[in-house]
């Protein structure tokens, strides 16, 4: 079976992460590693910015999972509640990680892998469908719907974002163990009253997750194990645990430095 390199569940800021996520992309393309299965967590708990957009004006906002939102990430809200705000290099709308209640995966390859086809809805598909074998694992029956998306009975649990660069394919997406409505509202700029209201009830209507459907605590770890073995089986891949190698984590530390916790990149538009 084929093998890939199983960078185990880790905790880190949002710069880090991402920061992580992309030296693993340059050390792949130059050879020096294998291809990579990542899953991790965010602390303080953090927004994510697609590459394309403007924290300037109004754009599109995914709030964990809330899409076609006209709105602006509220700034000064995230500074003063301690939560990190950093642009990824993935494209798609803004997403609140809670720290106590996102898992996030990620998955590089060379271009050209079997799992990362010049079609890219296609390539979704197959990596999309490790969710949904490792929310089958746990009891909960969900579809794919618009290729990066994973939906429960008409509400989204989880959604990916996709780059291709460097010579390889990024996917990263997250998974909703639990859903903080109060926080990803507060987060919005949204106007007073009725349209407050509205999004209240959007948030509440269009999203869901493995606590709220399965109606008890779920774990990270029983998240972790459910996603190593949904992902192995649907991708018909060997996770083989690994860590990340010095040149990896050099390279991670100066593109948190220089790229991930400035204001120049995350700010950019």
């Amino acid at each position: 079976m084929e093998q890939l390199r199983f960078i185990d569940l880790e905790t880190h800021t949002a710069a880090e992460n991402m920061a992580i996520d992309e030296a693993i992309m340059l050390s792949l393309e130059k050879g020096e590693v294998s291809p990579t299965f990542r899953l991790y967590r965010w602390n303080p708990s953090a927004v994510t910015i697609g590459t394309f957009q403007s924290l300037k004006t109004d754009g599109n906002v995914d709030f964990c999972f809330l899409q076609s939102m006209k709105t602006e990430v509220d700034v000064e809200f995230c500074r003063a509640h301690g939560i990190d705000i950093v642009r990824r290099v993935t494209g798609g709308a803004a997403v609140y990680h809670d720290r106590e209640g996102d898992i996030t995966y990620s998955i590089i390859l060379p271009q050209g892998h079997r799992l990362a086809p010049p079609d890219i809805p296609e390539s979704y598909k197959m990596i999309c469908g490790g969710i949904v074998r490792s929310l089958k694992i746990l009891g909960i029956d969900a579809a794919i719907k618009q290729a990066n998306d994973v939906h429960v009975g008409g509400k989204k649990i989880s959604g990916s974002a996709q780059t291709r660069r460097h010579g390889c394919m990024l996917q990263h997406g997250s998974i909703l163990l639990d859903l903080d409505v109060t926080t990803m509202f507060s987060i919005l700029k949204v106007p007073p009253s009725r349209i407050r209201e509205k999004v209240t009830l959007g948030l509440e209507e269009r999203m869901t997750s493995v606590r709220q459907l399965l109606g008890k605590q779920i774990s990270f770890d029983s998240m972790r194990n459910a996603l190593a073995d949904g992902f192995s089986e649907a991708l018909k891949v060997e996770l083989v645990p690994g860590s990340l190698t010095r040149e990896e984590k050099r390279q991670a530390t100066q593109l948190l430095a220089n790229k991930y916790v400035t204001e120049i990149w995350n700010f950019l538009r």
